[in-house]
């Protein structure tokens, strides 16, 4: 597998040591090993998980501004995990309700020496910290609004939404709340995955320069 995730980092122009690609590869299996009895993800074949869920989740690294982010509804670590092994300088936070997935997350973080990953068990409109992040991250967590609605108490004055979708129509971000706004829209190619990926990025509109 090894070959195979070089050549799919190459192919997204994103370069890592062989420590974190074995930090991928370790991830990938312990994600096989607690999806036999848990059942995290639908997709089984390992070849699969790298393809759609690890590429899918570092392809958006290179649009990630600041330095502490969290990943709300992160589920078994996604994308949350493969960010903080391809980005080691920034923080990010794991966030999800269901105690089975955050106990496979401190599983993770032991078995990978991740020392940038902070896990939190709760509901996100439950979580206060005195933290403000400069990004919050989901992937199929809510529509946009509710992902709004849910989350904006934990984001600075200068931070971003990134939320990672499929398709991208207009039905997305009809009701967005007039207190934030679309900045930009990014397609995203990731290697060997035929369907569609977007990353909508969210600021606030009343941002001052």
């Amino acid at each position: 597998m090894l070959n195979t995730l070089s050549a799919l980092l190459k192919a997204i122009n994103i370069f890592i040591s062989d420590r974190q690609k074995q930090q991928l590869i370790t991830y990938i299996e312990l994600l096989c090993k607690w999806n036999k009895l848990y059942n995290f993800t639908s997709v089984r074949d390992p070849q699969q998980i790298l393809v759609r869920h690890i590429l899918d989740s570092i392809v958006v690294k290179p649009y990630l501004k600041g330095n502490f982010f969290i990943d709300v509804g992160t589920g078994p670590g996604l994308p949350g995990i493969p960010l903080a092994i391809v980005h080691p300088q920034a923080n990010f936070t794991l966030l999800d309700s269901r105690a089975k997935k955050v106990r496979f997350l401190y599983q993770v973080e032991y078995e990978l020496a991740l020392n940038n990953i902070n896990i939190i068990n709760n509901r996100v409109e439950k979580f206060f910290t005195q933290l403000s992040f400069d990004g919050i991250i989901s992937r199929a967590f809510a529509p946009l609004e509710n992902m709004i609605k849910l989350c904006h108490h934990l984001l600075s004055d200068h931070g971003r939404f990134y939320a990672l979708k499929g398709i991208c129509t207009y039905n997305l971000f009809a009701k967005l709340s007039g207190a934030f706004v679309i900045e930009q829209i990014h397609p995203l190619q990731v290697p060997e995955l035929n369907a569609e990926r977007h990353l909508i990025i969210i600021k606030r509109s009343n941002e001052i320069k």
